[in-house]
């Protein structure tokens, strides 16, 4: 199929500036595009992900994609969408956390396959050579003053005295034209695709090389992405949701994807996974029969988890949650790895000096599971407690060192939400 019609298909298209152009191209020869990101953090978020995926079905499908680090445009920020004036961070920290972002990309992108290879580049390497005389001098008499203020978040700004926006910000449109024509000049870059807030720059990028050089590029915008609520897509109460797992957690990136609306799980399953259009449309029809099985969210958040942390640790979340929300769970083939993420997800206690056979009592309660002998005996005479997937009834019982998980785990249930976990050292 047509690059561009998949990109449509899939819901990566809201506007271009010739799009039945660029679906002529594309259909014609391999085409090479751009996204950028600034490097305001170590990690990617699930926010950057759409264009991130365009990139990636557009290498599938036989074209070259280029990921550019804002190693330069991150001393600025890009006030696009923003009502204030970002925070400037040195250069020091836009390195390090390009650096941290470089092993993420290569879950989406192929850096090593023949003729479209992604490459990743950094506009630092370019742009810091300019002089700001040459800026004024070669660039900044392509760009209308009366353009740039016309731009709603400008005007916003400008008509707001408490906010205001800096000439550093103001500049920022120039900085990403340039980037345009750089990989247009040295790569042959011809589209460069963004959120729907970078339309405006977009369209400066392709106008500026078109008024300077004549070639023919395209800029392309993904929508803007609502839950069925109306809310932004990608954020919790806890704030974005990090593909680095020491910001997420695999196990609560599992579940942010997992807990996904049934009116938003197709849109999702098109946009965030690389199956084809054909499974998904199956998958949705085993789905609509039995909601109640969850079978689409659960196979978005595999599909996701795996992309970004590896099947191992995909494999490894789906055994946390079915240790953590089903009370039959068979305990005796639990991986290290999953252990590792209950670990952190669960209340834990190593614990040191225990002496086998144990009282399973004192393993209730020195696990914290219970604050007393008491009360884990009363526990026990409810009936609502497990060790390892084995019910405990009789309060005198006692554990052996061969009943623990891996040769030192032991998981304390009591009722259906009070899990535990025990290390012995």
């Amino acid at each position: 199929m047509n690059a561009f019609e998949t990109l449509k298909q899939r819901g990566y298209f809201e506007w271009c500036t010739n799009e039945e152009r660029l679906s002529q191209v594309m259909s014609e020869e391999m085409i090479t595009a751009y996204v950028g990101f600034d490097p305001t953090a170590d990690s990617l978020h699930v926010g950057h992900l759409i264009p991130l995926m365009a990139l990636g079905w557009l290498q599938r499908l036989g074209h070259r994609p280029i990921a550019l680090a804002g190693g330069g445009t991150g001393l600025i920020g890009d006030p696009s969408g923003k009502s204030k004036e970002r925070n400037l961070i040195t250069l020091e920290a836009v390195m390090h956390n390009i650096e941290g972002v470089k092993a993420q990309l290569q879950k989406f992108l192929n850096f090593d396959c023949g003729e479209n290879s992604a490459l990743l580049l950094n506009n630092y390497d370019w742009l810091s050579k300019i002089t700001f005389l040459e800026v004024l001098h070669d660039v900044g008499k392509f760009f209308s003053i009366n353009n740039l203020i016309a731009r709603e978040y400008i005007r916003s700004r400008l008509e707001d005295p408490e906010k205001g926006i800096s000439y550093t910000e103001f500049s920022y449109v120039l900085l990403q034209a340039m980037d345009f024509k750089y990989l247009n000049e040295h790569y042959n870059c011809r589209l460069q695709m963004g959120g729907n807030d970078q339309q405006g720059n977009l369209l400066a990028g392709s106008d500026y090389i078109r008024r300077t050089s004549g070639a023919e590029v395209f800029g392309l915008t993904q929508p803007l992405l609502l839950t069925s609520s109306g809310t932004k897509f990608g954020k919790t109460e806890a704030g974005a949701v990090w593909l680095d797992a020491n910001k997420t957690s695999p196990y609560k990136f599992y579940q942010f994807w997992f807990n996904t609306d049934d009116r938003d799980v197709e849109k999702l399953l098109k946009l965030y996974t690389f199956m084809s259009l054909d499974e998904i449309a199956q998958l949705m029809t085993q789905h609509d029969s039995k909601p109640e099985n969850r079978a689409a969210q659960k196979r978005l958040a595999f599909e996701v988890t795996r992309t970004v942390h590896g099947e191992e640790t995909a494999n490894s979340v789906v055994n946390v949650s079915e240790i953590l929300f089903n009370p039959s769970m068979n305990f005796s083939e639990v991986s290290e790895v999953t252990c590792g993420i209950l670990k952190q997800e669960v209340p834990y206690k190593k614990l040191e000096g225990v002496e086998f056979p144990v009282s399973v009592v004192n393993i209730i309660s020195s696990s914290g599971a219970c604050e007393s002998n008491g009360e884990a005996k009363r526990a026990i005479r409810q009936g609502g407690v497990s060790i390892n997937g084995n019910k405990i009834t009789d309060e005198k019982a006692t554990l052996s060192q061969d009943s623990l998980i891996n040769g030192k785990y032991l998981f304390v249930r009591i009722g259906r939400k009070k899990f535990n976990m025990a290390e012995f050292a």
